[in-house]
């Protein structure tokens, strides 16, 4: 169970906080159920009220600044998503980003930065589902390390690449 102040990862909305764990009432029943309230670090005013239990959105716990700095230090390493059947890149995507899991969010940076450059360098454009899902990637990516690491989420990007460029 998450401690109040916490960060959290809550699936797809990225880095939250826990503001709260409390006992709520079950609607429709007489039963109460324990809830988390979250508070998403990047949509302030905003509250989500998860069961504890909820096995529905993966729910994990930020990295540690040792933990970020070593996947960072492996990117070169982490291989791109390799996709043989076009007609199901986009589930690739939607799979690789609902694990929440960095490296599978650096493998879909990786794979979409390679893509779009050899599609820029062909003469086409970037397919809005490419973009789509590198944004998404980014997003998360950047938004946990940036918490994590104390450094602006629109600094992430380069930040981290002086540290591969380094390597």
């Amino acid at each position: 169970m998450f401690e109040i102040g916490e960060y959290i990862i809550y699936g797809n909305t990225g880095v939250c906080r826990v503001e709260e764990v409390a006992a709520r009432p079950v609607p429709g029943t007489k039963t109460e159920r324990l809830y988390y309230t979250l508070e998403p670090v990047y949509d302030k005013g905003c509250r989500l009220f998860t069961p504890v239990d909820n096995q529905k959105v993966k729910m994990r716990p930020v990295l540690t600044a040792k933990e970020a700095d070593e996947l960072i230090k492996r990117i070169r390493e982490i291989d791109i998503l390799w996709v043989k059947d076009e007609k199901n890149r986009e589930q690739i995507y939607k799979d690789a980003i609902r694990t929440c899991d960095c490296e599978d969010l650096i493998k879909i940076i990786k794979t979409l930065y390679l893509r779009k450059k050899a599609r820029l360098k062909a003469g086409k454009k970037v397919t809005s589902s490419d973009a789509k899902y590198l944004h998404l990637a980014e997003e998360s990516l950047y938004g946990e390390l940036s918490v994590v690491m104390g450094i602006p989420k629109n600094e992430m990007e380069a930040f981290i690449y002086d540290k591969v460029k380094e390597d």
